[in-house]
């Protein structure tokens, strides 16, 4: 590798990381005082106004019966728009009606936060549908990971009660005071580098040369280049951990991220909330040391990762050397392989997002990942398959890495003969086997929906490309819906009722199986007493605690993935 890149490319890596680390410490005190501050008149208001009881707190049952209905709610709502946007306003260019399955599929997609897309937006959905619809939700679906991870934390923290806080009260406070105020934040910056912002017509541009098309008499002299309202979605796909691109070709589009600090924005955006819910969840708890073992633990599995993706890259695909293509990068030409990324970003900065998007449960691009090599797209369908904890979605992450953690107490104690504990409670057999729950429903939906998409003609029908890299596309699909991540290999025609369908199911399984347990878990622990800590209580926050639970997390992903691995990206890099 070309000294001159490296040098360039750690530099660009370390301003990431240190203006992301930077950020941590303010952004997740901030957000812990939301959750715990008195409540504003503001607030009373609006809780008058809908008919709720700020003041009455909720069991675990209660709160997940909340959690099930507002979701319920939101997806008869997206759907409805959907299934007749053409005769709804904002509508300048008449997008139809969406069939059934399409609106199904993104309906689930954008409730369950995945913004898994089958469809282009600039020439499927009006602009009331993106905007009333899509948009909404961004911040709705993001909102209710936010109160999930809330509820966890509290029932981890207090002691002797069945309740563990008021759903509509959390949701209330992650919308009004920490997704809308950076939305609105980063859409004015990103508005103005040059996102689009608009209600109006697509712009009709006289091309500088005429061009005739295929089977067409008539030369073409004008290009239509699709606008909309974007900034305001751009903004919130990326904070809410949403990713769902206003356009098709998400933040590779020149409309949703045109310039260098755009892309930088956008792609720190997708760890921010992510990496500061660490730091908020040390405050709630009463010892930030929790916090930064939980976000040692994630970088640590999350940079090497990155180098894994990034130096295959750059070495360049090795098919294209016979053909006498030089990849080599020089200061003229950034080498490597770059077929499928943007000349304007370079390989560092696509495999950062790209690595950033699969770790946090984000979904967006800024480059083509079925254009990357074997390697990179087995970093990018493991991030996923360790179970999105690795920062992850937002809310969805933290408390995913703390069903490992319980796991690994477990374990640790069953090693050394003594009941296991987390923070002054005892982890029994009920918190167990709802972390199994947890831990086991998102591989299980992965694997069936691969092999049912594998053995069927409907499911192969959607095949483009040959070989073990069919393979891979079909699994990276799975992985991402399952997963909630929503970013896609491409190469897959799923745009058809099997896959809209399919896929739709998969993400119901992979948002609300997760959340149910993961509340029950919450209420559960907020009943036991705490036990003061003695000599023999397992240090949760020590090097050799984030070594051990690191060692969990990778071997549960990689066991349990490792054979469908082999068949595809493995196979690849082999051949």
């Amino acid at each position: 590798m070309n000294i001159l890149f490296t040098g360039n490319g750690l530099l660009q890596i370390t301003l990431y990381f240190l203006v992301l680390f930077i950020c941590i410490k303010p952004l997740g005190a901030y957000m812990a005082r939301v959750y715990n501050k008195p409540l504003s008149r503001l607030e009373r208001a609006c809780y008058k106004i809908a008919g709720i009881d700020c003041q009455a707190e909720m069991n675990w049952k209660q709160y997940t019966y909340a959690v099930l209905i507002f979701s319920l709610g939101n997806f008869i709502l997206l759907y409805s728009i959907l299934r007749w946007q053409s005769l709804l306003p904002l509508n300048p260019e008449g997008m139809k009606n969406l069939s059934p399955d399409l609106a199904f599929n993104i309906a689930v997609s954008f409730v369950t936060n995945t913004n898994w897309q089958s469809y282009g937006g600039e020439s499927t959905l009006s602009y009331f549908s993106q905007v009333t619809g899509l948009t909404v939700q961004n911040f709705v679906s993001a909102g209710v990971g936010l109160a999930v991870l809330i509820a966890l934390i509290r029932g981890l923290s207090r002691k002797n009660t069945k309740k563990i806080g008021n759903f509509w009260l959390d949701l209330f406070r992650s919308c009004l005071y920490i997704l809308l105020p950076l939305a609105f934040i980063y859409a004015v910056i990103l508005g103005s580098q040059g996102v689009v912002q608009s209600f109006g017509h697509s712009l009709k541009v006289p091309l500088i040369e005429s061009v005739q098309l295929k089977g067409q008499t008539e030369k073409l002299t004008e290009q239509t280049i699709a606008i909309g309202p974007a900034a305001s979605q751009v903004a919130i796909k990326q904070l809410g951990a949403n990713g769902g691109g206003f356009f098709n070709a998400n933040s590779a589009h020149p409309f949703e991220n045109p310039t260098p600090l755009s892309n930088f924005l956008e792609m720190l955006a997708i760890l921010l909330i992510p990496s500061a819910l660490c730091y908020t969840f040390g405050v709630m708890i009463g010892d930030t040391r929790q916090g930064w073992s939980l976000l040692a633990t994630m970088t640590l599995i999350f940079v090497p990762l990155i180098f894994c993706t990034l130096i295959p890259e750059q070495i360049g695909n090795p098919a294209l050397t016979p053909l006498g293509i030089d990849q080599h990068p020089t200061l003229w030409q950034a080498g490597g392989n770059m077929e499928g990324k943007e000349s304007r970003f370079g390989i560092v900065n696509s495999i950062l997002w790209t690595t950033s998007t699969t770790a946090a449960a984000n979904g967006s691009v800024n480059s083509m990942l079925d254009s990357y090599t074997a390697m990179g797209g087995f970093v990018s369908l493991l991030l996923m398959q360790l179970g999105e904890i690795i920062y992850g979605g937002v809310g969805s992450g933290l408390y995913g890495m703390l069903i490992f953690v319980l796991i690994t107490v477990f374990i640790a104690g069953l090693m050394v003969g003594r009941t296991p504990e987390y923070l002054g409670k005892k982890i029994q057999s009920f918190e167990i086997k709802m972390a199994s729950i947890v831990i086991l429903i998102m591989p299980i939906m992965v694997l069936i929906g691969t092999a049912i998409a594998c053995l069927t003609q409907s499911g192969r029908a959607g095949v483009l490309n040959p070989g073990a890299h069919s393979f891979s596309e079909i699994l990276y699909a799975f992985s991402s819906t399952a997963n909630n991540n929503g970013s896609a290999f491409a190469g897959l025609k799923t745009n058809t009722p099997f896959y809209n369908c399919l896929l739709g199911i998969i993400m119901l399984f992979g948002r609300f199986w997760v959340i149910v347990p993961i509340l029950a878990i919450a209420g559960s622990m907020a009943d036991k007493k705490i036990i003061p800590a003695s000599v023999g209580t397992l240090s949760t926050h020590r090097p050799l605690f984030i070594i051990f639970l690191v060692s969990i997390i990778l071997l549960t992903g990689i066991l349990t993935f490792l054979p469908a691995l082999a068949l595809g990206p493995i196979a690849e890099f082999l051949k």
